[in-house]
């Protein structure tokens, strides 16, 4: 049974996750243990390539020197293969990890791979949603069901 964003809380301790990513160029392993003691933002979107995420991504490579300034890593997360976060990124010119969870694993833990609906279609899927995680691995904001246009800059309003 998975957890639903809800249930997490501020103060709680981040759900362990690892994967495969692509960022720098490169393919990559990604886990809780290889950021110990970084501060992340962890944002889950639903499919690379579409008009939403597209405008969500983009903000974060565009402040993302505003983001690395205030201390916090950027790690996006989408059911995509690898291939099509290699594309994705080198298509906008992204400057951050991009981390593959086809199998839904991470969205799962983080309670963010839930039911659902769109023109009378009902189906799981990713919530737009955001975690930051402290140098701890406490989560320290969670924002559930977010809107993608202006979530980055209020995310730095928030931090700064």
């Amino acid at each position: 049974m998975s957890a639903s964003a809800a249930s997490l809380e501020i103060g709680q301790r981040a759900p362990d996750w690892s994967g495969e990513a692509y960022g720098d160029g490169e393919e990559k392993s990604l886990r809780t243990s290889s950021l110990k003691g970084q501060p992340y933002i962890l944002y889950f979107y639903p499919k690379d390539n579409t008009p939403g995420c597209t405008t969500q991504a983009c903000d974060f490579r565009d402040r993302l020197e505003r983001l690395s300034v205030l201390g916090y890593k950027v790690i996006g997360c989408s059911p995509d293969s690898l291939k099509s976060h290699q594309n994705f990124q080198k298509k906008q010119g992204f400057n951050f990890d991009l981390l593959s969870d086809p199998e839904h694993l991470v969205a799962e833990a983080f309670g963010v791979w839930r039911e659902k609906k769109n023109y009378g279609r009902t189906y799981m899927g990713i919530v737009r949603s955001t975690f930051i995680i402290n140098a701890e691995g406490e989560i320290t904001h969670l924002f559930d069901n977010i809107r993608a246009k202006g979530h980055v800059k209020r995310l730095i309003d928030l931090l700064s």
